[in-house]
C-alpha cells in the first residue's frame, strides 16, 4: 500500500485507543491468543502508544469478530483470516503483514542485515534452492521475484523444485493470481505493494529449513542489473523460516483463498528451536557473507 492509502485506511478505522485487554474482553480472545495471532499471522496489527503499548481500533475488533464467525462456520484459522480480511475490503493483503523482509525484521530484530549486490544475493539464493532440491522433503516453497522476467529466467529451476514441494507459491507482477497444475500458485503483486521491491526465497521443510529475504534500495535505476544493492536477511533457524513462510502464506491466501486450507495444517505447528551446531554453522556463514559484501561491491562510475 502507498503511504496515502495507509493513512486513509487508518483514518477510516478510527483512532487506535483500545487496549489489548479491552479487545480481549470484547472479542473473547485471550490476551495471549491476540499476541500469538499477531506474531504468527500478522493479525491483528496494533499501533503503538508513545510508551510502546499496543493500541487497537474499533475496526480491529470488527475484523477479529468476523474471523471468529468464520472459524465457527468450520474454516481453518488461516482461511478465516484471509476471507475476513478480503471481505473487509482489503483483498490486497493489507490486513496481513505486507512484507516478508519487514516481517522477519519485526519478529526477529537480532538478525543481522547484510548489504549485497544482486550477483552475491543470487549466489546465496541459488545455494538455498540447490540444497532445498537435494535434501528437503515436501517443502513449502515461496519465492518473490519482483518481475515476471526475473521469474522466467529461473522458471526451469523452479519447475524442478516444484515437483517435490508440498506447495509452491510465486510472487511477481503477474497479470492475475491463479492456481497452476502441480500445486503451484502464481500471486500477482500490485505495483505499489512492498513485495515489488523485495527478493525472497523460503524453503520451509522439517529437515532443511532456510530462507533469504532482501529489500532493494531505492534510486538504482541507472545501475547495472548485476550491481543493484539489496539489504539482506537470511536464516536456517526453523522458527525464523516458519515465520517467513507464514507471512508469505498469509499474503498468498489473501489473493487466492483456497491456499489457506492447503497451508494451514502444514504451517500451524511450532517448529523446534535451532540447535547449538546450527547456530555455530550460521555464524560461519555470517562471516562468509561479510567477505562477499566486501569483495563484490559495484564498480564506481
Amino acid at each position: 500500500m502507498t503511504s496515502s492509502e495507509i493513512a486513509g485506511r487508518d483514518a477510516a478505522a478510527g483512532p487506535a485507543v483500545l487496549s489489548i485487554g479491552e479487545v480481549s474482553r470484547r472479542t473473547g480472545i485471550p490476551v495471549a491468543g491476540l499476541r500469538n495471532w499477531e506474531q504468527r499471522y500478522g493479525l491483528p496489527r496494533p499501533q503503538r502508544s508513545p510508551s510502546g503499548q499496543r493500541r487497537y481500533t474499533e475496526a480491529d475488533c470488527d475484523l477479529l469478530t468476523e474471523v471468529l464467525r468464520r472459524r465457527a462456520a468450520g474454516l481453518s484459522l488461516s482461511a478465516a483470516m484471509a476471507q475476513a480480511t478480503a471481505s473487509a475490503g482489503t483483498g490486497d493483503g493489507a490486513g496481513a503483514e505486507p512484507s516478508i523482509f519487514a516481517g522477519i525484521r519485526r519478529q526477529h530484530p537480532a538478525l543481522r542485515v547484510h548489504v549485497l549486490t544482486k550477483t552475491s544475493l543470487l549466489a546465496v539464493t541459488r545455494a538455498i534452492e540447490d540444497e532445498c532440491g537435494a535434501r528437503a522433503q515436501r517443502p513449502v516453497l515461496l519465492g518473490s521475484f519482483q518481475r515476471q522476467r526475473f521469474f522466467r529466467a529461473s522458471a526451469p529451476r523452479w519447475a524442478d523444485l516444484a515437483r517435490t514441494a508440498e506447495q509452491t507459491v510465486i510472487f511477481a507482477d503477474f497479470g492475475r493470481s491463479r492456481l497452476r497444475p502441480g500445486r503451484v500458485a502464481e500471486v500477482a503483486v500490485p505495483g505499489d505493494a512492498p513485495l515489488r521491491r523485495e527478493w525472497a526465497l523460503v524453503c520451509d521443510a522439517p529437515d532443511t529449513p532456510a530462507c533469504v529475504a532482501a529489500w532493494e534500495r531505492p534510486g538504482q535505476d541507472r545501475c547495472r542489473d548485476r550491481d543493484r544493492m539489496f539489504e539482506v536477511l537470511w536464516s536456517v533457524d526453523p522458527q525464523v523460516v516458519r515465520g517467513a513462510a507464514r507471512i508469505g502464506a498469509g499474503l498468498a491466501a489473501a489473493a487466492i483463498p483456497q491456499l489457506a486450507q492447503r497451508l494451514e495444517g502444514r504451517l500451524s505447528a511450532e517448529p523446534a528451536p535451532s540447535s547449538a551446531d546450527l547456530r555455530r554453522a550460521s555464524g560461519l556463514i555470517e562471516r562468509t557473507l561479510d567477505y562477499l559484501a566486501a569483495a563484490y561491491q559495484p564498480a564506481q562510475a
